[in-house]
């Protein structure tokens, strides 16, 4: 005789499953009603602006569709501060990087002292409110009597005095090494816990077979460490196109709309009012979605290199 086969286990329905988990459910909730006024809301709200022609100001408004976006399409100062975005990206992004490699590699050796002090002295400037570093370095790089300009000009390094933030063609480079110098620190974070990764006994090999110095980051560190860096270069790509307040409070995009990144040209649109006329938010909505769906694209990059890395360590 056969032994009775035992019935299946059916699956709950899934109202009996939200109501076993309606706890964790309830604990969640506080999260997801900050979630949908302070994110979902405005984004839903800035998808319907932008088939507006609306100034933001008063109650009356009018359905244009896509004609936010045909306008954004033939608008030469959309497609400047497009540019100016990705190219205000690439300057940073690879000297940021670099830069922070070294640093902390450097201060990666146990046997180097005060190391936790230089750790902290590089990530004070990520502490500072952006504001007012934005405020305090604009005095400091002032062509009236500002000292930087004062120290290099009694090193003999230049014979007058700089306009590092009034010039269009030093405005933009200024701001990507302030920008570099105030998040380097982060990135410096990110790479020192990319370091930990890489196992003692690996040093200790490497150091038997007559591995050291520069041969041992280029043969031993960098290939264990490189999944980290896709990850860490492409949030510090993301960072890089979020530079809103340091622009802002530095240079508003001027001289000249040199320095007018995509945050600042929405802003100028949805709130300045130039030339007499009055602010379109509902235009600045859609040049805001179209820079959103940019930075998405570099989200679901950034999604699919963790999702290789994991792989990639798992199969090691």
């Amino acid at each position: 005789m056969t032994a009775p086969v035992s019935p299946r286990p059916t699956r709950r329905r899934l109202g009996a499953r939200l109501w076993a988990a309606r706890m964790e459910y309830l604990f969640m909730l506080p999260g997801l009603i900050l979630f949908g006024l302070l994110i979902g809301y405005p984004m839903v709200a800035s998808d319907w602006f932008s088939l507006l022609d609306w100034s933001g100001f008063d109650a009356k408004s009018a359905f244009i569709g896509l004609g936010n976006y045909r306008e954004l399409w033939n608008d030469p100062y959309f497609w400047g501060a497009f540019r100016r975005s990705f190219f205000f990206m690439l300057g940073t992004v690879p000297m940021q990087m670099g830069l922070s490699l070294v640093l902390a590699i450097v201060l990666n050796n146990r046997l180097m002292k005060w190391a936790a002090v230089f750790r902290t002295a590089i990530f004070l400037p990520v502490v500072a409110p952006v504001a007012v570093t934005g405020i305090v370095l604009t005095l400091m790089l002032s062509p009236f009597n500002g000292p930087v300009n004062g120290l290099l000009m009694s090193l003999g390094v230049i014979r007058a005095p700089l306009d590092f933030l009034g010039s269009p063609d030093l405005a933009m480079p200024t701001l990507i090494v302030v920008f570099v110098w105030k998040w380097i620190g982060t990135t410096m974070v990110y790479w020192l816990a990319a370091l930990q990764t890489v196992p003692d006994e690996l040093y200790e090999a490497a150091r038997l077979e007559g591995v050291k110095g520069w041969q041992m980051t280029l043969f031993v560190i960098l290939p264990i460490i490189l999944p980290f860096a896709i990850v860490i270069a492409l949030v510090s790509a993301i960072s890089a196109l979020n530079v809103f307040p340091l622009i802002q409070s530095m240079t508003g995009g001027g001289p000249f709309y040199a320095t007018e990144v995509m945050e600042v040209y929405i802003f100028r649109n949805a709130f300045a009012s130039t030339a007499g006329s009055l602010p379109r938010l509902g235009y600045a909505s859609a040049a805001g979605v179209f820079f959103g769906l940019a930075i998405m694209v570099l989200t679901l990059l950034q999604i699919a290199s963790v999702r290789w890395m994991r792989r990639s360590t798992r199969d090691v």
